[in-house]
């Protein structure tokens, strides 16, 4: 067994395979960027190299560099974790040059599967399903169109050395095809170096669901049964669970058997996944293989007990696999939601900067019941534009789909971010949906299910009596340490009962409020004025807390907590709300107070996140039609088109291609 492993890689993916390595008793190099100068896999390390400055493309993509920091450290072995070097053959054979080992698949296997358009036709030889499309060189956008005529539309434009949403777009027509192709190969030479594409029909209403592999160098491949990740987010996936509550035994068998065939003609022999898009049928074709550790590869482990990164690292270094096809079982059900640091409310545009509170829910395993957190980041840590937002990975496990959705949905609401903007306002929703708790998905559900992007709404019914219960349980603690703090209150915390008007944004809710201990009884006051059944909320909360966790009426809740100048923001399933908790003499004033009203900025093109400027497609003058491409900007590897949302006429542009902007920063007017 090795003795010391270098991991070519940074974020959470590194600290991941440094905590299977330290479990093995194998000491771990890591390698850094000048960004990356005080992040945690630096951190957590045994030794670490720096390789150079932020950009990718002249650090952790740079071969030279891991090979020479291997010579340096004495490193016998790369783990290349997943992205920037996992999938290019020429790694491994730098490696093996150099005198080390590859944990991962051999290059001929990279070579055959690796590359999305040669994985194709190595699928399509072995007589495997696949999906009809153009495998070809595509020379142009009109050579595209052309394709995608003859194809039928809706059709997908595809990286052919892409991964993770990267160079990835659907068109439904002619013209989306021209815009998709040029930035699909754009967003391919950024991320991959290589901007190759291909076509392919778009299955209408698919599922996403892969096959999780894993191979020896002693010709043994088995599978790890299957992953629904059909919630996905411009292609980017969002969440994934295993099991699949689409596939029965029979289907996974099926899909399993076919994955281990394709494996076993390219020699695998290493962790990978054989993706899938599947019909509501239970139909599915070969889409693509990804040679080398998913993303999603925790929810495998915990419903089959196997640590696939420590698998890896013992099938490169020579060993047979344990386990046989027989001895692979799936218990119980897990679910992972990918916390990134994006705006929701703003499109789901990266945001950065510092994480000045990071406060993730402890990681557990008690009643039948898993918490894991992967992260990379920790408090004080920055989130850089250079990399992609990826913050952690909450993945929590139960006896069954219903119980690891709520373990996950309560694991949400107890994760406090602040410095920020992140996802997980729309997680929260994600987890409370009743077509995501149905499991009637597609990778079409969330922009089905919204078609206008995630606003911000208002807590209704049990939601929002919920939030007014904690916020007046909040506010009475508040109190009495107020009145400790003047001399008013002297022994054990008792509060008097008391009428309260809590205020979410301007509804309000009226309720009676006491506490006891650590006990605080709520009572609503309905419409005719009368008090309505006692509610016991339980918790032992004290300010400065960022998550009030507890129970109301025995049942575990957790809310996230900002104070503010006036009241406190509180977070829950997915609702950010500002909450008051007035006296009746404090209602009474503030219902006299007029409502604010925001300032109009609906004749200015806004930077909607920090980025570069690739370029400004329109001229000063120029008359503009609503849907018209105005800018692109370019943040965390993705290029972002910016359109005009109503006709009107260019009055001045103040940003060029090639500036670096902040959020909100002015990019042009309009008259």
């Amino acid at each position: 067994m090795f003795k010391k492993i270098l991991i070519a890689n940074r974020g959470e993916i590194a600290c991941r395979v440094i905590k299977s390595a330290r479990k093995m008793g194998i000491k771990t190099v890591a390698v850094y960027s000048e960004a990356d100068r005080d992040a945690l896999h630096v951190e957590m390390a045994d030794e670490a190299v720096f390789i150079g400055p932020p950009a990718a493309a002249e650090s952790y993509l740079l071969i030279e560099k891991i090979v020479e920091a291997c010579k340096q450290t004495g490193a016998e072995a790369v783990h290349p974790g997943y992205g920037f070097l996992s999938e290019r053959e020429a790694f491994p054979r730098a490696l093996e040059a150099a005198g080390i080992v590859f944990i991962g698949p051999n290059p001929g296997a990279i070579a055959a599967m690796g590359d999305k358009i040669e994985s194709k036709k190595a699928a399509a030889k072995a007589n495997v399903s696949t999906v009809p499309g153009y495998l070809g060189v595509i020379t142009d956008d009109k050579h595209a169109v052309k394709i995608a005529d003859e194809i039928g539309y809706p059709v997908m434009i595809k990286a052919s050395a892409g991964g993770g949403g990267k160079g990835m777009r659907i068109a439904h027509s002619t013209s989306e095809v021209v815009e998709g192709f040029n930035l699909a190969k754009a967003e391919a030479k950024s991320s991959f170096g290589d901007d190759r594409v291909f076509i392919e029909k778009f299955i209408v209403d698919p599922r996403h669901i892969e096959i999780q592999v894993l191979g020896d160098k002693h010709g043994n491949v088995i599978y790890l049964g299957e992953r629904e990740c059909s919630i996905q987010r411009r292609n980017q996936k969002v969440i994934e669970e295993a099991p699949s509550p689409l596939l029965d035994e029979t289907t996974r068998r099926k899909m399993g058997e076919q994955a281990v065939a394709l494996a076993k003609a390219v020699n695998y022999d290493s962790a990978g996944t054989v993706e899938f898009v599947a019909g509501q049928d239970k139909s599915f074709y070969f889409l693509e293989m990804n040679t080398r550790l998913q993303v999603e590869h925790p929810v495998t482990e915990l419903v089959t007990g196997v640590d696939l990164v420590e698998q890896m690292i013992r099938v490169a270094a020579g060993e047979k696999l344990q386990l046989a096809q027989k001895d692979v079982t799936l218990t119980g059900w897990a679910v992972e939601s990918r916390v990134y640091a994006e705006d929701p409310f703003r499109n789901f545009l990266p945001s950065i900067g510092r994480l000045v509170k990071y406060r993730p829910p402890a990681e557990s395993k008690s009643d039948n019941i898993t918490v894991r957190n992967d992260t990379g980041v920790q408090e004080g840590g920055e989130i850089s534009i250079y990399y992609d937002p990826m913050i952690a990975k909450l993945v929590t496990h139960a006896p069954s789909r219903a119980a690891a959705i709520e373990a996950q949905s309560h694991a949400l609401d107890a994760f406090y971010i602040d410095g920020i903007r992140h996802n997980i306002p729309f997680l929260s929703a994600l987890m409370s949906h009743p077509r995501w708790r149905e499991g009637n998905l597609s990778t079409g559900f969330i922009a089905e299910e919204f078609p206008k992007g995630f606003a911000a709404r208002a807590p209704e019914g049990e939601v929002a009596r919920r939030i007014a219960a904690v916020a007046a349980a909040v506010d009475s603690i508040y109190g009495e340490r107020k009145r400790q703090i003047s001399g008013q209150l002297i022994g054990r915390a008792v509060t008097r009962a008391g009428r309260r008007a809590v205020w979410l944004e301007r509804e309000e809710i009226a309720l009676d409020v006491a506490r006891d201990g650590d006990v605080v009884t709520v009572a609503f006051i309905g419409a005719d004025g009368k008090t309505g059944t006692p509610h016991k909320l339980s918790s032992s909360w004290k300010p400065g807390v960022p998550v009030w966790e507890g129970t109301i009426d025995g049942h575990n809740v957790a809310m996230q907590v900002r104070p503010m100048a006036s009241g406190i923001r509180i977070a829950h399933q997915g609702y950010e709300v500002a909450v008051n908790v007035f006296t009746e003499i404090e209602a009474a004033a503030a219902r006299l107070m007029p409502v604010g009203v925001k300032a109009d900025t609906g004749k200015k093109l806004l930077c909607p996140m920090p980025g570069l400027v690739v370029s400004i497609a329109v001229t000063e003058g120029q008359d503009v039609k609503a849907g018209e491409t105005l800018a692109v900007v370019e943040a965390m590897k993705m290029q972002n088109v910016l359109r005009a949302e109503r006709d009107g006429t260019v009055k001045k542009i103040h940003a060029a291609a090639g500036a670096t902007l902040a959020v909100d920063a002015l990019i042009l007017e309009f008259a």
